[in-house]
């Protein structure tokens, strides 16, 4: 039998010290988010259709966007015992300078059509938190203003070459006099691929009013609220901003870019010179061989081509050829900071978060992004202490095993197939 007793007042009093209440509703929102997936729910919450698969989504089937994450879920990681993690130094060097975390906030175009404080929030929170935050070509701030926004921070300018070479020039000028010390020349998006979420809704630059558009934004009153209210939302870098996406990329890039091009830029920029959208081991080589400082490897969070290789899978071959000629940065895919270790630990230098940071941003502006941030941190902290190493530095291909989901049949050249009978 179990013995019982009269609750004592004492320790009902303990147990009766009630949580005090978050007032801030946004603040409490955002609070109750622990994954950047808690984050999207959010966003899909605040933010109209159009804008919000505009993030989300991808190119054709979006196989490329699912295989990357999934490449990430497919790891086995391999922990040490018995070593003091109680202090763990998450920092690390790249392209010249200090970053707290191995990680920045990759260049997202139309950042202000998700959420009215746009590149503002995130070069501020990024610079916060001690991390690079990158402005795109297509951003809705221009670079002085992100400049102004995060003065301590590091900034860097994603460049794409346009039929206008001038106005191209002009940005790489204008990015270094203000500061920023990494351009990302990007090589990946020669036309626009196709996005069909945004065919399927209509989606253009800036938003256009339709019946279907008005129905959808009685329950995100909030944005459109931000949207009417706030400086007309167009691109802080071109001249031209009309129409749909693929038509914009269409009239404006350039897909007859060449050697010469990078050439050019190389010439143009003094800072440090990384090539976005490598996609092969060959086009690594070609590019550590030309002597750029870095590349990244992408294939444009699988919104140009799809089908397109998997960074993550192509990641340590391309560290074992080129890791040390050029430094190694990568994206598409990354939702936990379990998978910022994992990049690390396969031989990148650095890698770089897209979609989560614009969640972020729709869930709740600069604080949404501050929370961001703040998941990604801790389960990047709390990834190496479990692992138990007490450094960027120590990762490598020990801690991590890439299980194999697709079986790659070895490529034929184009002779064998020609030789067989």
């Amino acid at each position: 039998m179990v013995k019982r007793q009269l609750p004592k007042i004492n320790e009902l009093a303990e147990l009766m010290q009630f949580k005090k209440p978050q007032l801030n509703r946004r603040k409490a929102r955002l609070d109750k988010a622990l994954t950047i997936w808690d984050l999207r729910e959010l966003a899909k919450k605040n933010t109209p259709v159009g804008p919000f698969d505009y993030t989300d989504g991808a190119a054709e089937s979006e196989v490329s966007i699912q295989r990357a994450r999934q490449a990430f879920q497919d790891i086995e990681f391999h922990p040490g015992i018995l070593r003091d993690v109680s202090q763990v130094d998450t920092s690390t060097t790249i392209t010249g300078g200090k970053s707290a975390y191995p990680f920045g906030i990759a260049p997202t175009g139309f950042s202000r059509m998700m959420q009215t404080e746009g590149e503002v929030a995130g070069a501020r929170a990024a610079a916060r938190c001690g991390v690079p935050f990158s402005l795109s070509t297509m951003g809705t701030t221009s670079i002085e203003d992100v400049a102004a926004a995060a003065p301590n921070g590091r900034n860097w300018f994603q460049l794409y070459v346009m039929k206008d070479r001038d106005a191209t020039y002009d940005l790489v000028h204008r990015a270094y006099s203000s500061g920023f010390d990494t351009l990302f020349f990007t090589v990946d998006t020669p036309v626009a691929g196709q996005r069909l979420r945004d065919t399927y809704n209509g989606f253009s630059i800036p938003p256009q009013l339709t019946p279907m558009t008005v129905i959808g934004a009685i329950p995100k009153y909030h944005w459109w609220f931000d949207f009417l209210t706030t400086p007309t939302l167009e691109f802080a870098s071109l001249t031209k901003t009309g129409g749909t996406v693929s038509e914009l990329i269409d009239t404006i890039f350039d897909p007859s870019i060449n050697d010469e091009d990078l050439r050019i830029i190389r010439d143009l920029w003094p800072g440090k010179l990384v090539v976005k959208g490598v996609q092969t081991l060959e086009a690594a080589t070609k590019l550590a061989d030309f002597g750029v400082d870095g590349i990244v490897l992408s294939n444009h969070g699988g919104r140009q081509l799809d089908r397109a290789p998997v960074p993550f899978e192509l990641l340590p071959t391309v560290a074992r050829e080129v890791g040390a000629q050029t430094e190694i940065m990568i994206d598409t895919g990354i939702m936990h900071g379990a998978d910022i270790v994992a990049s690390i630990a396969l031989g990148a230098d650095f890698t770089l978060v897209g979609r989560a940071w614009l969640y972020g941003l729709m869930a709740g502006g600069e604080a949404g992004v501050d929370r961001m941030l703040e998941i990604l941190t801790k389960q990047l902290t709390r990834t190496m202490q479990l692992l138990q190493v007490t450094s960027v530095d120590e990762l490598g291909p020990q801690h991590v095993t890439q299980l194999e989901r697709l079986n790659v049949r070895q490529r034929i050249s184009r002779e064998e197939e020609v030789s067989r009978p």
